[in-house]
């Protein structure tokens, strides 16, 4: 008996998703984590508002989720000071990059990004049969003025770029990314990713103009607003662009609790300034302890810490399996020169203490 007929691009993926979740590695290893900080979670939760707001809504979770999402639609045009028209909502920013690759990424379409830049979307591009071409990093920052080039030498439809990025937590300045949407190819369409915009400097984000077609703003509330497993984000683009969405999204895919969890928590101004502040006093402490162990922390702009261990991959991934050996669940960029760093979550005082004493011991285990 054969089994179904796959498409031959399916036939050519490999079955696998772009990360290792805890839960998977805890499985593999048949005891938890002691301290859960390599995957940019909010270890300091959502608001409690939000909390209330997704109790309140599972009451009536018998129901479907509003498919337009109109009221955070609503709210969120209000934050930002622009129209419902111009926001489309999904299933995180992960579910977005899919819809925007579903609609402009074809066979052997030409997708620009930098080599290293996060994997995700590399994994929607290759689900539609697009192909990859990169840039490197320079000075550990994606390079704005590489990633036009190539995607004008290659006619690409889509440029991904991460401001702050992920994984090293590196930023350009709004004056840096407003060039780089003014430069943007014709028929070009820049892929903004500010998942961590939250937590970086005054003057991080250019000023919203919704109606530039040349980009789509994309914004999570999985970071600074701790809903990572409600899986919600928003796009900010061009209204002609945002209806587009409505194509090709799940129009159920946004469940009632999040929908609610998501308009409780951007009311709660007072919550975001309090993780914003137990994030930057978390990520002092990382680099502290980095620091303290011969390491070198990278500046950051994101509720995460790259710790250059100073030497190759090798040695890099010899830390990371030595802490995570320890029971810390961290992480670290996938490609070289990258590679010779980890990355650490910010994380609670105890997380942190973890840490501070695991560290000395590893390295000390490969001196």
């Amino acid at each position: 008996m054969s089994g179904p007929r796959y498409t031959p691009l399916v036939e050519s993926l490999p079955s696998t998703v772009p990360f290792v979740g805890p839960e998977t590695q805890e499985r593999a290893r048949g005891r938890p984590f002691r301290a859960r900080i390599g995957a940019n979670e909010s270890v300091f939760g959502p608001s409690p508002r939000a909390i209330e707001a997704m109790a309140a809504a599972a009451r009536e979770v018998w129901k479907y989720c509003d498919p337009e999402n109109h009221d955070l639609k609503a709210a969120l045009a209000a934050h930002h000071g622009i129209s419902p028209d111009n926001i489309v909502v999904g299933e995180g920013i992960d579910g977005l990059l899919g819809y925007v690759a579903r609609m402009l990424v074809d066979k052997e379409t030409s997708v620009a990004t930098s080599l290293g830049a996060y994997p995700t979307f590399n994994y929607h591009v290759a689900g539609y049969g697009g192909r990859l071409v990169t840039v490197p990093y320079v000075d550990d920052h994606e390079d704005p003025e590489s990633l036009l080039a190539l995607a004008a030498s290659e006619q690409a439809p889509l440029i991904y770029f991460a401001n702050p990025d992920n994984p090293m937590g590196t930023w350009h300045d709004a004056a840096a990314v407003q060039a780089m949407i003014e430069a943007v190819p014709d028929a070009t369409l820049l892929v903004l990713d500010e998942a961590y915009i939250e937590f970086a400097p005054e003057g991080t984000a250019p000023p919203i103009d919704a109606e530039d077609p040349r980009v789509i703003r994309f914004r999570t509330f999985s970071k600074a607003h701790g809903m990572a497993g409600a899986r919600i984000g928003y796009g900010i683009a061009e209204r002609n662009l945002a209806l587009a969405f409505n194509k090709v999204r799940n129009h159920f895919g946004v469940n009632r609790m999040a929908q609610a969890g998501a308009l409780a928590a951007l009311a709660d101004g007072a919550w975001l300034e309090h993780v914003r502040g137990s994030v930057a006093e978390a990520c002092e402490g990382i680099a502290a302890i980095a620091r303290a162990n011969g390491l070198t922390p990278l500046a950051t702009a994101t509720n995460f810490v790259t710790i250059d261990c100073g030497r190759d991959q090798a040695y890099a991934r010899a830390v990371l399996d030595g802490l995570i050996a320890r029971d810390i669940f961290v992480r670290m960029p996938f490609v070289a020169p990258q590679n010779r760093c980890i990355r650490v979550t910010a994380g609670t005082a105890d997380d942190l203490a973890i840490l501070s004493e695991a560290l000395p011991d590893v390295l000390a285990s490969l001196a």
